[in-house]
Formats: C-alpha cells, sequence, structure tokens
C-alpha cells in the first residue's frame, strides 16, 4: 500500500526551506531546486505542492505572516488589569520584530516586502494581512482612546493611527536591519509614538 503523505505538513516544510534561503540569499536566491535541497525532498515533491514558484513564495510568505500573527495574538490575551493601550504596545512591539530572535525573520518579512512591489499576487497576501493587523490596532485604539479626549478640538482617528502605527513598525524594522538605529534606540521610537499618541488625547 503506498505510504501517505501528509501535503499541508510537506507544505510548510517547504515554506520553511524557503524562508531560510531567502534569509540568507533574499528571494532572489531560491531557486526549486535549492528548496527541494533543504527541504530534504525531492524536487518532484515541491512541484507537486506547488505549480509555481510564485505560488511556493505566496504561500511561504502566508506560513511567515501566520507565525507573526499567532505571536500578537497570544500578546492580546489580556488578564483583567491589562489596558488596551499595553496590548497595543505589545502587538505594536511584536510585528516590528527587533528582538534579536526575530531578525531572521524580519530579514525574509522585508525579503517578501520588497518582491511584492513587482509581485501582484505576494502584494495581494500583504495587503490582507496588514488590513487584519490594522482593524485589530484600530480596535485597540479605540478602545484605549475611550474617556479620552472628549473634549478634544481634534479627537483621535483610530484608523488612521492605526495605519500610522503600521507603517512605523516596518519602518523602524527595516532601520534596525541596516544598522541605522539599533534595537534600543527603536524601541525607544516606538514607545515614545504610543505615549504621544496618549497624551494627544
Amino acid at each position: 500500500m503506498p505510504r501517505q503523505v501528509d501535503h499541508a505538513s510537506r507544505r510548510r516544510l517547504i515554506a520553511e526551506a524557503v524562508c531560510r534561503l531567502a534569509d540568507e540569499r533574499g528571494l532572489e536566491g531560491v531557486t526549486l531546486r535549492d528548496v527541494a535541497a533543504r527541504a530534504q525532498v525531492s524536487m518532484g515533491a515541491v512541484q507537486r505542492c506547488f505549480r509555481t514558484k510564485e505560488e511556493m513564495l505566496v504561500f511561504a510568505l502566508g506560513h511567515i505572516g501566520e507565525r507573526i500573527s499567532e505571536r500578537v495574538r497570544a500578546r492580546l490575551v489580556r488578564s483583567p488589569a491589562q489596558s488596551a493601550g499595553t496590548a497595543l504596545g505589545h502587538a505594536a512591539t511584536e510585528i516590528s520584530l527587533l528582538r534579536e530572535e526575530h531578525r531572521a525573520e524580519a530579514r525574509v518579512w522585508l525579503a517578501f516586502l520588497a518582491q511584492a512591489a513587482v509581485s501582484k499576487p505576494l502584494a495581494r497576501t500583504l495587503t490582507a494581512n496588514y488590513a487584519t493587523l490594522q482593524e485589530t490596532f484600530t480596535r485597540l485604539i479605540a478602545e484605549a482612546g475611550e474617556g479620552h479626549g472628549a473634549d478634544c478640538a481634534m479627537p483621535l482617528d483610530p484608523q488612521r493611527e492605526a495605519r500610522t502605527l503600521l507603517a512605523l513598525a516596518d519602518g523602524l524594522t527595516a532601520h534596525v536591519l541596516i544598522g541605522h538605529l539599533t534595537p534600543h534606540e527603536a524601541h525607544d521610537v516606538l514607545h515614545a509614538h504610543l505615549a504621544a499618541l496618549w497624551e494627544s488625547t
């Protein structure tokens, strides 16, 4: 009887191989042959899981995005004592990928981000990911802003602030990776922005 193959597990295995190669060489250095070798499967196995290289890259991007989203969701499991503002700070720190243990993930994420500028399928995947994060951030900002700024001439716009925070997180990731900012400096920028957000309301 032929051995049953867990295709979902194999696709995840291949996605991990794509991410490791992208970390080492950038996406331009990712070939089907090298992915197969890194995942320790045959070329045929890779081609049975993915019809094209682009399909494989889209899946790998979704895989790394889900990994980051899982960590964000874990940070949003709040105790009664944790405010929405604190939860937002934890989530923003998580997606900015500033910690040393997430540095490889940050390199891979930015490699996909650059490639998405010329790949509509990758851009669609990233857009969906950002939309989900923006919705989460908008909700937390609105909740944290309740009771603040009721008499303010410029009331808080949660959606605009969520967009700003997402853009800031990506920018800080890039600045740390190229050495313009240290992780500590980037954390300071992020948390100063969040503090100013609440002070302005």
